[in-house]
């Protein structure tokens, strides 16, 4: 972060000299714009760094050619902004701009290219699209086997967005095979301690406690999370998700009142960093009524459940997955408390968007299908709950 504000504050200096004796539209200016904002955004002030991204976008627009590199790569950074604060249609919206410029005067393998399908695969992925993610994680892959090094970073890089593509479509096999390719890149690049290497170790955990086995999911996130400790400032959200997954971890083995110790902390620090609507935060409220769900302090669960729920609905398409969790998770609430039909209501909520986003074989379809059924059998109606 130290960089950062030494970076910026050279960067201040010679805008305002500059400032001083060139036109107010001249493209000089627009690269100090433009790198005071990356300074920003690199130091997570955002609301700073969009401003600056957009004054450069603003003279960009009215010097230069409609398909200038320098255009797509303002278009570019103000996604990023967007990306960061969770507000995925707005990114990809200027991540399609980006690429839009990009595809006229690149060749087709060109790095420029695979970052922009690299950026809106990212997008897909975050709005539940999965199948749109993949095929643009795809072709980011096809272009980098075909011009970088085996063991290059970017590599590395495609095959775990592949890999959490996976994840979340609860392949967790295909999933631990590229999150296992990426992990041998970077073991044999990176030094120890490097920030991307805590990532490989902390994906390989999570994909270890979706397949039931516990221990060796907590040895990859203890690496995870020992790195993370001793290279990341306090509030880092890296860290906040070693957190978060330590926690899910305990909850996982019925330790509940550990995994909330975890699920605050994880809450502390991203109420500090991100902004009110951002879906991390809905996760972690999320993670949280968890937690008082299953020591059965109903009233609490259902509390942060609405509190993320309300998040999600502000942020998310409609037919996101997480909302589908939330209103499940809300249902479950209802459900043990003997409130039947209400918990259906959000029980059927759930099942309309898995229908629609899910493969047919998913583990949560069968979910939704059984807590619907079950429902129908303790109202009664038999029939209905065998069908």
């Amino acid at each position: 972060m130290g960089e950062y504000s030494k970076a910026l504050s050279f960067y201040k200096k010679a805008l305002g000299i500059r400032q001083k004796t060139l036109p107010l539209n001249h493209l000089h200016l627009a690269n100090f714009y433009n790198n005071i904002g990356l300074a920003y955004h690199s130091m997570r002030q955002y609301s700073k760094a969009f401003l600056f991204y957009e004054k450069a976008l603003k003279i960009r627009q009215k010097t230069l050619p409609l398909n200038h590199p320098d255009l797509a790569n303002s278009y570019n950074n103000i996604g990023g902004v967007y990306d960061d604060i969770g507000e995925y249609s707005k990114a990809l919206s200027f991540y399609e701009k980006t690429l839009e410029i990009r595809q006229k005067p690149l060749p087709l393998n060109h790095p420029d290219l695979a970052n922009s399908y690299n950026n809106i695969g990212w997008m897909y992925r975050h709005m539940g699209q999965y199948s749109k993610a993949l095929s643009f994680y795809e072709k980011v892959l096809e272009i980098r086997q075909k011009t970088l090094p085996l063991y290059h970073p970017d590599l590395a890089n495609s095959y775990n967005n592949i890999g959490v593509v996976y994840d979340d479509i609860g392949e967790y096999s295909k999933a631990l095979s590229f999150y296992e390719k990426t992990l041998e890149i970077r073991q044999k690049t990176l030094p120890l301690n490097h920030p991307d290497l805590a990532n490989s170790y902390n994906n390989i955990g999570w994909m270890y406690r979706n397949m039931g086995q516990y221990s060796k999911a907590l040895s990859f996130y203890e690496k995870a999370f020992e790195i993370r400790q001793k290279t990341l400032p306090l509030y880092h959200p890296d860290l906040a998700n070693s957190y978060n997954n330590i926690g899910g971890l305990y909850d996982d083995k019925g330790e509940y009142s550990k995994a909330l110790s975890f699920y605050e902390e994880t809450l502390e620090i991203r109420q500090k960093t991100l902004p009110l609507n951002h879906p991390d935060l809905a996760n972690s409220y999320n993670n949280i009524g968890l937690a008082y769900h299953n020591m059965r302090e109903y009233s609490k669960a259902v509390l942060f459940y609405e509190t993320a729920l309300e998040i999600r609905q502000k942020t998310l398409p409609l037919n996101h997955p997480d909302l589908a969790n939330s209103y499940n998770n809300i249902g479950g609430v209802y459900d043990d408390i003997g409130e039947y039909l209400t918990a259906l209501s959000f029980y059927e909520k759930t099942l309309e968007i898995r229908q629609k986003t899910l493969p047919l074989n998913h583990p949560d379809l069968a979910n939704s299908y059984n807590n619907i059924g079950s429902m129908y059998q303790n109202m009664g109606q038999y029939l209905k709950a065998l069908s």
